[in-house]
């Protein structure tokens, strides 16, 4: 029995060999041809547009004499001149053409006669004779030369056309045979493709087909399919390897069946009794599968429907997931409260997609972290701040009056050690009455209890404001301050006092880490529905591993020559503007310096 192999090169080898064949024979009419049209373009064409040229040049000629006679004798010789030229190229070309047989003997003819014609042109050109004797030259010599040289000129333009229709109909006879050996040639490779066509649909394209459905019929899960046999060549093997495989599956689904039903059941339960309150629904919301604390915190269920949670929140956050409209970081981080049992408590809600392999969305999972402890410890830490910073106010106010009137010299003479520790004593009680400071305010934005005096105010005039104090330090500092604002600069929705307070955070900053030549850049730009405020300096800049908490409280970048505050001006910063609900963030590029920018909203929005 052949094999598939084998098969295959019968059926190609047969396509092949008519292939090659009336290839061959092609090319050799075609070469024929070409032959043909290379006489008929090259060789006689040639020789034709040469006579041709002649015969234009010859008249063009007479007519010169002509012009003479007239009595225009300077445009008759030039014309003669001229068309001399031309004849005399045309016949070089005719006499180094020769192609007919009895083509040479006209064309040395016609040379001898060109050359009497030149003769007898002179003696009529010559201004020396009479004309009356001139034109008896011409019409008992020169004429009849004329006429002679025209003629076998004609004769030998008439041979190359004679020639070259015999030409054309050798061409179209080849033509002819090519055509109809290349129509017997792809009739019979139409028969053996069409024969082979019907043997590969018996011979492969049938068991293919069997093991295409028989692995169609496998993916859908039908892995009791037998494959029919019927050769064995290497189809029938691959149905019988086929086969084996379908054999294996069978044993392996039995395995690997009760496998998966106890890691489902594992899994199922891990993820119930997992602390955060946790549930996963489809695009439709029903809930598949939810923790303990979901169950009892939320009331949701399996089966039941996300919209249906008696939490507004969640049902929100699915819906953004669903129709590919995430909330705003702001929103998905808000908390809410809940009372379960009668107690207080506070959760955090964020829901995420869940994609398959192809990037196609199959459902969404909710988190609601409980915050409650957390939340404690932040109001137990703003009360505790809250409580020492005013119950250390109240001495440090006698300690900053004590040192004063200690300077003042009102109870004795001080000598000079004595006052330089007590303007040491001085500079640390003012610099720990601003971390107090600090800390009240932070406590009081937390809190809620910073009241916002917000007005409709002119952004050039905040920046302005915010810049008229740091001038002269600037100046000293040999540190050059530019301000960039834009022309359609609108007002914006702030409290002139604390947002002066954001800026003296941002430009005290600038100017402590900027070495005299340097530069503080203050721009304002709109932004759709808000206006960006910029600090940019070109001062040491920022290593990259610190950027994340630059606004936490207390936090100083280490090895920081210039730093002497607590790490509270910019953590207080980021609460003003977040208050005034905008946001601010920064860039830098350790030893090229550092932008601080935050945003306010436009006044009426």
């Amino acid at each position: 029995m052949l094999s598939l192999r084998q098969k295959l090169l019968l059926g190609f080898g047969g396509l092949l060999l008519i292939t090659l064949i009336g290839g061959i024979q092609s090319i050799i009419q075609f070469r024929y041809l070409g032959q043909s049209i290379d006489v008929i373009l090259k060789e006689n064409y040639r020789s034709v547009i040469a006579c041709q040229d002649m015969k234009e040049a010859l008249e063009r000629m007479d007519s010169g004499i002509l012009f003479t006679f007239l009595g225009y004798q300077q445009e008759g010789t030039d014309l003669i001149r001229k068309n001399e030229a031309v004849f005399g190229k045309a016949l070089d070309i005719e006499l180094h053409n020769i192609t007919i047989s009895g083509e040479r003997e006209k064309a040395a003819d016609l040379k001898a006669l060109y050359a009497a014609y030149l003769e007898s042109l002179h003696k009529v050109e010559n201004q020396n004779l009479p004309i009356n004797l001139r034109r008896q030259l011409y019409f008992q010599e020169l004429l009849p030369l004329f006429q002679k040289v025209k003629s076998m000129a004609d004769e030998i333009l008439q041979m190359n056309q004679h020639n070259m229709h015999e030409a054309n109909d050798l061409a179209r006879k080849q033509a002819a045979k090519a055509q109809r050996n290349t129509v017997i040639f792809l009739f019979f490779g139409a028969a053996i493709a069409v024969a082979f066509m019907i043997f590969v649909g018996k011979w492969i394209l049938n068991p293919i087909n069997r093991l295409i459905y028989s692995a169609e019929a496998i993916r859908d899960g039908n892995l009791d399919l037998v494959v029919q046999v019927d050769s064995r060549d290497e189809i029938g093997r691959l149905s019988e390897a086929f086969n084996d495989m379908a054999l294996s599956l069978r044993a392996l689904r039995r395995s690997d069946q009760a496998k998966l039903a106890r890691t489902q059941e594992a899994a199922k339960e891990t993820f119930r009794r997992l602390p955060d309150a946790v549930a996963i629904a489809d695009l439709d919301g029903k809930i598949e599968i939810v923790t303990q604390s979901a169950k009892k915190f939320f009331g949701l269920k399996v089966g039941a429907f996300v919209q249906d949670a008696a939490v507004e929140h969640l049902s929100r956050l699915f819906h953004n997931i669903v129709h590919q409209d995430p909330l705003k970081h702001l929103e998905e981080e808000k908390l809410f409260q809940l009372f379960v049992s009668g107690e207080e408590r506070y959760f955090q809600a964020n829901a995420a997609p869940m994609n398959d392999r192809d990037g196609h969305r199959t459902g969404v999972i909710l988190i609601m972290k409980d915050v409650t402890e957390q939340r404690r410890v932040d109001e137990m830490k703003r009360g505790l701040i809250s409580t020492v910073s005013h119950e250390l106010k109240t001495p440090l106010t006698s300690i900053r009056m004590a040192i004063h009137l200690l300077l003042e010299e009102k109870v004795g003479v001080l000598t000079e050690k004595q006052t330089e520790l007590l303007l040491a004593a001085r500079e640390d009680s003012d610099r720990l009455q601003q971390i107090l400071h600090n800390l009240l305010d932070i406590s009081r934005i937390e809190s809620g209890r910073l009241r916002m005096d917000y007005q409709d105010i002119y952004a050039q005039s905040l920046v302005l404001d915010a810049v008229e104090p740091i001038r002269r330090a600037a100046q000293d500092g040999g540190i050059e301050l530019k301000i960039q604002l834009a022309e359609d600069l609108p007002a914006v929705s702030a409290d002139p006092t604390q947002i002066g307070h954001v800026f003296s955070n941002l430009l005290s900053n600038a100017l402590r880490f900027t070495a005299p030549g340097g530069s503080i850049t203050v721009s304002a730009v709109p932004e759709e529905q808000l206006v960006r405020f910029s600090v940019t300096d070109t001062g040491s800049g920022i290593p990259h591993q610190f950027m994340q908490r630059i606004f936490e409280q207390f936090f100083r970048v280490p090895d920081q020559k210039s730093a002497t505050g607590a790490g509270l001006g910019l953590a207080i910063a980021k609460e003003i503007v977040e208050a005034h609900g905008g946001s601010i963030n920064v860039v830098s590029q350790e030893g090229k310096g550092t932008t601080f920018s935050f945003t306010l909203k436009r006044a009426g929005r």
